[in-house]
């Protein structure tokens, strides 16, 4: 989207453009509101609103046309109740107005929504998010792309130029996301691991970071024996991916964000049936789109005082003569033996060389996303991501970060007693545990290859990644989750 976000001191009152969208409370909590639209339009509207039986319920909107008028057309969106108003609340209802204005072919908009008890920054940020990721359509494997006319100027009304900032910085933020949900959502004959270590060789070469790829020979001479064992069924190479962002000035904290790299994920010889979405499997490796998107946006940002190193681990899971067998016990680059009794169950195993070598990198705090268990989706569902710590102030400061970034994060339970469902009697450990407490197995499985005296956080995005009808924000297909989250969290600095 190429619409100029800018914000204005102008009102509901003054503004003078196209289409003004204004964001009205319930009934009788949005008296006041509707006494705005009165003075500035005429008694008509209410009468009209009342008519189509406009009551402020969230969700809903409302266009008319004013004929005769400036602006030409008004589009009346519900907020709920005061009291439930937020910037969740904030956001949903710029999105709603958002797609109303770019339907009726508008080409300037002005947004009028309350935003009383809100920072003016955070709520231009939340605003200007809401516009242009709401907005987002996908059209690259389209022979012919659909057209769409979208708003070319977006005005935020009562918002000085002191909230400027935040808008612009949210700008970078919807690159990030936006470069993830192409990732994800792009088929795996386009985004091969070779294609995720060309991603990162972009955003290195467009803004200045690091690159280091190894190959498999090299991934052979660190030992990665867990992460190869998933990589050798495939024709195409593993590649593992480092990518580092390092401040202008000192460095006061190091962070490392991990994204699992499965470009597909076939199950190996645990192979995936009919029923289990196996066409989608193109979106396993939604983390390590997370951590990419997250890096274009750091490196556009370019935070002060902290170093931020990404992580991916890339390869395919795939059935040959080659593929690794259920049963065969492989060793990881921290000498644990791991028996896999389940092929499918391999984000794990390539995501625990990624943590030995991020743990190496001597981190301040790190960061796992992964779409790692479809337990944690029976569990959270499809909006709320799975969080799991030991570090109390890692967990708090990405929850919330989450938040300001409308990414909700639940934190689960590293219950030591589970762990005894890894137990193998032939290696130190097993890849998966009983179907019970699915996700929680799965995270302690993780942290068997984390230095215990690293604060590190995995957070489960399997049931956020994708969504098949849209939600918020968010259109259908890939959601870009994570990046907002970790930005946020990089850009205040990690844990305190």
């Amino acid at each position: 989207m190429s619409a100029e976000i800018r914000c204005s001191t102008a009102t509901l009152a003054t503004w003078s453009g196209e289409v003004l969208a204004v964001g009205l409370f319930s009934e009788d909590a949005g008296a006041a509101g509707r006494s705005a639209l009165s003075a500035r339009f005429g008694a008509a509207i209410g009468e009209q609103l009342e008519r189509r039986r406009f009551k402020g319920k969230p969700g809903e909107c409302l266009s008319l046309d004013l004929l005769g008028q400036t602006p030409g057309q008004l589009i009346v969106v519900g907020l709920g109740a005061p009291a439930d108003f937020g910037p969740d609340q904030l956001r949903s209802a710029t999105a709603t107005a958002s797609k109303a204005a770019a339907a009726s072919g508008c080409s300037q908009l002005g947004l009028a929504m309350p935003i009383e008890g809100l920072a003016a920054e955070a709520a231009a940020a939340a605003m200007a998010e809401a516009v242009r990721l709401s907005l987002y359509a996908d059209q690259r494997f389209k022979s012919e792309a659909e057209p769409r006319p979208l708003p070319s100027q977006v005005d935020l009304l009562s918002l000085g130029d002191a909230a400027q900032a935040a808008v612009a910085a949210s700008g970078a933020i919807c690159s990030g996301v936006e470069l993830a949900r192409q990732l994800v959502a792009a088929p795996p004959n386009v985004v091969t691991p070779a294609a995720l270590a060309d991603t990162a060789a972009a955003i290195a070469r467009d803004h200045g970071l690091e690159l280091k790829v190894l190959e498999r020979s090299d991934c052979e001479a660190l030992g990665m024996g867990s992460y190869l064992a998933v990589a050798q069924g495939s024709d195409l190479p593993p590649k593992f991916i480092h990518l580092t962002y390092r401040p202008a000035g000192p460095v006061q904290r190091r962070l490392v964000l991990i994204g699992k790299g499965l470009t597909f994920d076939s199950g190996g010889y645990n192979l995936k049936t009919a029923g289990s979405q196996i066409e989608m499997m193109k979106y396993d490796m939604g983390g390590s789109a997370a951590v990419l998107g997250a890096m274009r946006a750091i490196g556009e940002l370019k935070p002060e005082g902290v170093e931020v190193h990404m992580v991916v681990a890339a390869c395919e899971n795939m059935i040959s003569g080659g593929a690794i067998h259920p049963g065969a016990i492989v060793t990881a680059s921290n000498g644990k033996t791991i028996e896999i009794n389940n092929t499918d169950a391999e984000g794990r195993l390539t995501l625990a060389d990624a943590l030995v070598y991020a743990c190496k990198l001597e981190p301040d705090a790190m960061v796992d996303l992964a779409t790692l268990t479809g337990a944690c989706v029976i569990a959270l569902g499809e909006e709320i991501a799975g969080l799991w710590s030991p570090s109390d102030a890692l967990a708090a400061g990405l929850i919330n970060a989450g938040a300001q970034g409308g990414e909700p994060l639940w934190r689960m339970p590293l219950r030591p007693s589970y762990r005894d469902g890894l137990k193998s009697g032939l290696a130190d450990m097993k890849n998966t545990g009983p179907r019970p407490g699915g996700s929680i197995t799965a995270a302690l499985f993780l942290q068997d290859f984390v230095d215990p005296a690293v604060p590190w956080a995995h957070l489960d995005i399997a049931g956020t990644v994708w969504s098949d009808k849209g939600r918020g924000l968010d259109p259908a297909g890939a959601t870009g989750f994570g990046v907002r989250t970790l930005v946020n969290w990089v850009r205040a600095g990690g844990p305190a």
